[in-house]
């Protein structure tokens, strides 16, 4: 029922976490649209490196767009407006407004 996900710094258990609802995404068990932002660019942008296992083909290229990097509470604000505002539009009659 969730409408979007923020992942905020953390531990071993956080990217486990995050991993779940990522690769939940990945594989179509979420059908819906689900924004998920991890908060803080100088803490994720090293944990998130993800392009080795695009490089060993593990993840496709398309799978690093599954989530977006955000470092302050207004570009989360702006970033899920936007997100939410656009599925919206794709899909009338759902319910869901941003």
């Amino acid at each position: 029922m969730a409408k979007a996900v923020a992942i905020m710094p953390g531990g071993f258990g956080t990217l486990d976490e995050f991993m779940e609802v990522v690769a939940l995404v990945q594989t179509g068990k979420i059908r819906h649209k689900l924004p998920i932002f991890l908060f803080g660019g100088d803490y994720w942008g090293k944990i998130a490196e993800f392009e080795a296992m695009v490089e060993f083909g593990t993840i496709d290229l398309i799978d690093t767009d599954l989530f977006h990097i955000i470092n302050s509470v207004d570009e989360a604000l702006d970033w899920l407006n936007a997100e939410l505002l656009e599925w919206a539009l794709d899909h009338p009659g759902t319910g869901m407004t941003a």
